[in-house]
């Protein structure tokens, strides 16, 4: 990992370079960076194991609905004209896109803000989960593992920006493929074989039920089929207006090797992701772990008390994967962080559309002193987020899944709906953001601070579905932008 981002160093000299790896990344390592941004030990450990014990069998729906739309869909819907309007406009962030495609820098510096604030959560889940690991799989304490993964992000990061966590994200993408269907012939195998394993699920009583035989574990939609719905759209819907997720489609090299990543990425999601909640299925056939303080199922402890028992190659096999998998989405989640506070609080440079006149120009030589110095910026910054990474890891918070659904809910509710209709609908008005970033934060917010009446998940879920219509009726109702800004724009699609 050191060794590619040593490798990659002479490309993260220009801020293009180090965040965008020179938007000239090919298929293969943008839909595995994609795909290891999106699976993370969240998915394998916090997932896996509480919507497998809650759903069993059926939850592999939430694997299959990541593939065909966190993935399939993402890439068809966004991947080219994120591309050419991002590329277009010269916009390097998520932030940046709002301030330049909807003529307000206030709605730059605000996504910023949304984006560093609820990126955090996030980042403890990741944590959170490999500390289960390593908790089961080593006799040391897990927080010298976690330091030593941290600084190994942090150099390959810092060396080599975006090209050098694509490549590692290609190799941790391999190890996490060859992983997950090792550990599931495993685990199948332990319990006597695929039947056997389902029938024996198909025997256990439902929740709050002494009465064996009901099946519900082992039938196609489980037992509560609108909850599994709220989580499916939840992960797979989120993708689409997650900063780290959406920024791979900015960096890619052209409409050719979106078609192509198109392709690699859904089959990636669905072995790694429909594998993960395949195997959290059978969670039930195991000894869960009670939480001694609340005398609840301690979810995040269900997939290590399953692998436990595996021999030992195994478990070594499933630390990897789960470090490859936090690896890449913590390299993701900081290079996005890092690059939005440079380039959208403390570098906000104004800039302007295409087809108009700047004001001044700048000396060449000066302006490349102030790519550097915003590379360095954001080196520094990169090792200030995984700081506090480290920081919240070393005392890991709640439910990694409900942590996971804050974030994505407060994230995704803000900024999917105007993302997505910004890049096909000329009839988005700048209030309709506004509105939309003041939903999708607001319920999240209010539902956490009144001790999350609904569900995170499915709050999460609400916020970003509710976020469609929001942006619809408040752009028929308020002021449009002008029509030739809408028209220098949206040029970048005659071409």
């Amino acid at each position: 990992m050191i060794g590619v981002g040593i490798y990659t160093r002479k490309q993260a000299s220009s801020v293009d370079g180090f965040v965008l790896g020179g938007r000239a990344v090919g298929p293969w390592l943008t839909a595995f960076a994609f795909g290891t941004s999106y699976f993370s030990a969240v998915v394998f450990v916090g997932y896996a194991g509480q919507f497998g014990w809650k759903y069993g069998l059926s939850s592999a729906w939430i694997g299959i609905g990541n593939a065909v739309i966190g993935s399939l869909l993402a890439w068809i819907i966004l991947g080219k004209r994120t591309k050419l309007m991002t590329q277009h406009i010269e916009s390097r962030t998520m932030p940046d896109f709002f301030g330049t495609r909807f003529s307000d820098q206030g709605l730059r510096v605000a996504a910023s803000i949304i984006a560093f604030v609820f990126l955090i959560p996030y980042t403890a889940g990741v944590y959170s989960g490999i500390s289960r690991l390593f908790e089961m799989g080593f006799n040391i304490p897990y927080e010298y593992c976690v330091v030593i993964m941290s600084i190994l992000t942090a150099v390959y990061v810092i060396l080599g920006g975006y090209k050098a966590t694509a490549m590692n994200d290609f190799i941790q993408g391999i190890i996490m493929l060859f992983g997950i269907v090792a550990v599931i012939a495993a685990v199948l195998s332990a319990q006597g074989g695929l039947t056997e394993a389902v029938n024996k699920l198909a025997t256990l009583p439902a929740d709050g039920s002494t009465e064996a035989g009901s099946g519900m574990f082992a039938t196609w939609f489980g037992p509560d089929p609108w909850g599994l719905l709220g989580v499916i759209v939840l992960t797979s819907l989120g993708t689409m207006g997650l900063p780290q997720m959406v920024g791979k489609f900015y960096s890619i090299t052209d409409e050719s090797a979106i078609k192509r990543g198109t392709v690699i990425s859904t089959i990636f999601a669905f072995i790694v992701a429909g594998g993960c909640y395949f195997l959290g299925g059978f969670g039930r056939l195991y000894d869960p772990v009670i939480n001694e303080a609340t005398g609840k199922i301690a979810f995040d402890s269900i997939v290590p008390a399953m692998l436990v028992t595996l021999p030992d190659v195994l478990i070594a096999l499933v630390v990897l994967l789960v470090l490859s998998a936090s690896m890449s989405t913590l390299a993701s989640l900081v290079l996005t962080s890092s690059s939005t506070m440079t380039l959208d609080l403390i570098y906000r440079d104004k800039k302007s559309l295409p087809g108009e006149v700047e004001d001044g120009t700048i000396d060449d030589i000066v302006a490349e002193k102030i790519e550097r110095r915003k590379v360095v910026v954001m080196r520094v910054l990169i090792m200030f987020f995984i700081a506090i990474s480290l920081l919240i890891a070393l005392n890991p918070p709640t439910f990694i899944a409900q942590l996971m659904g804050i974030s994505w809910g407060a994230l995704a509710g803000a900024f999917l709906a105007p993302f997505m209709l910004g890049l096909y609908w000329r009839g988005v008005t700048t209030a309709s953001v506004w509105a939309c970033f003041i939903w999708g934060v607001g319920l999240t917010v209010i539902n956490m601070l009144a001790g999350n009446p609904i569900n995170p998940i499915n709050c999460g879920a609400i916020a970003m579905v509710g976020g469609f219509p929001i942006v619809c009726i408040v752009s028929l109702l308020s002021k449009k932008l002008p029509e030739k800004t809408i028209d220098s724009i949206f040029e970048c699609y005659n071409k």
